[in-house]
């Protein structure tokens, strides 16, 4: 039985990263997941949990021999045992976007079997204060701040460097019940909407209307402040881009839009395939399906269904010329996958925030003739270990 090694410093040297704000080191036939660390570093870490399998994980306390690539953290509190927000602050954003392209590459080999090289792209705005949305927590003193990683104490913060002011200056400052989550929303517009989910069995509150307003593929949208939209003030318009140059659909032409949210996506395919085409969009949320059916009113060409996308399409008979789908973090699964391919569309576009998720629905696309043609990765969520990713699955029947 292996020791327990919680507590215990290790002096090692960082090896690759890993899929989750990691590194990987070995020692005597034990990984370790090192977090605060960059590859080929010499560090010494200490070991935070030991689960008692062939793994561990660290925290990088010290640097004993530092990349080129490290660089002093933006925030004070980004650093071993203190905010969790933020997986790589020590690392400068081009070494941030390399590190991210590294993981896709990887999870595209060892669960999709494919040799695919890929570039991160960054997107406008820099590196910090590019978080419209946070969700703080407030602590035994009133005082609101993020977790560490994989912790339930609080870190009280004073700031959020990666997070916009307007929604760092509508909580920070204020007392909160211990216990109670705080959820700011910048919008467009600048106005900063905020929701209390208190943690005591009270009523959640709103403050400042619960209505933001947003712009994206040459539309203003207006919609639920605290439903999903993008993060990143410049993704939603970055992705609905790559949408539309991927999908090609032909006017006339039925289309789906899984996963629809409000209908970003869906927009864009109703102006291709035009008044006489048909799109589907498929979401599980209502209020988001109430917001889409409101924003899209003058798009009669779409179609709501809101219900799980596995449940609505297991109904369907029709055969669209493309799916756009752009599920949750979990991936679109084994079982949406068959049914989008059941329904034979030319090209599948695949707008993914997990790159294993991603991997593995590429897998079973591959089983089912789909093949990858394209991909590209954006840095959306600069200092944090995600990325989002935009894929384009072609038929190979049909390329025949």
């Amino acid at each position: 039985m292996t020791q327990d090694w919680t507590g215990r410093t290790l002096e090692l040297t960082v090896g690759a990263v890993a899929h989750g704000g990691h590194c990987v080191a070995r020692v005597d036939g034990r990984v370790v997941f090192v977090r605060h660390a960059l590859p080929g570093e010499r560090v010494l870490a200490e070991v935070t949990e030991d689960p008692g399998k062939s793994f561990c994980r660290a925290d990088a306390v010290k640097v004993l021999t530092a990349s080129p690539d490290r660089v002093e953290p933006s925030c004070p509190v980004a650093g071993p045992g203190l905010c969790g927000g933020c997986d790589w602050q020590h690392a400068s954003g081009a070494a941030q976007r390399e590190l991210k392209a590294r993981v896709v590459e990887e999870q595209l080999a060892r669960l999709a079997g494919l040799d695919f090289p890929v570039t991160v792209e960054e997107l406008p705005g820099g590196l910090l204060r590019w978080r419209t949305r946070v969700r703080f927590v407030a602590a035994a003193d009133g005082h609101a701040g993020l977790r560490p990683h994989r912790s339930h104490r609080v870190v009280p913060l004073t700031d959020c460097p990666i997070t916009v002011r307007g929604a760092v200056d509508a909580v920070l400052p204020d007392r909160w019940s211990d216990g109670d989550e705080v959820e700011a929303t910048e919008d467009a517009d600048g106005d900063v909407h905020v929701r209390r989910l208190p943690g005591r069995g009270r009523r959640p509150e709103q403050r400042q209307g619960g209505l933001a307003v947003q712009r994206a593929a040459g539309r203003e949208w207006r919609l639920a402040a605290h439903g999903f939209w993008q993060v990143h003030p410049e993704a939603a318009d970055t992705f609905a881009r790559v949408v539309r140059e991927w999908a090609q659909a032909s006017p006339g032409a039925r289309a789906w839009d899984l996963y629809a949210g409000v209908g970003l996506f869906a927009s864009v395919l109703a102006e291709q395939v035009g008044p006489r085409g048909r799109v589907l969009a498929v979401e599980s949320g209502r209020r988001a399906v109430a917001d889409g059916k409101a924003n899209l009113a003058d798009l009669r060409q779409v179609s709501w269904r809101c219900g799980q996308v596995e449940h609505v399409l297991r109904d369907r008979r029709d055969s669209p010329e493309v799916v756009v789908l752009d599920p949750p973090r979990k991936g679109a699964g084994r079982v949406v996958v068959e049914r989008i391919a059941a329904a034979a569309p030319e090209r599948i576009v695949y707008v993914a925030c997990d790159p294993a998720a991603l991997a593995r629905d590429v897998a079973t696309f591959a089983k089912l003739g789909y093949r990858l043609a394209r991909l590209r990765a954006f840095d959306a969520f600069p200092m944090t270990h995600h990325v989002e990713c935009v894929a384009l699955l072609v038929s190979e029947a049909k390329a025949d």
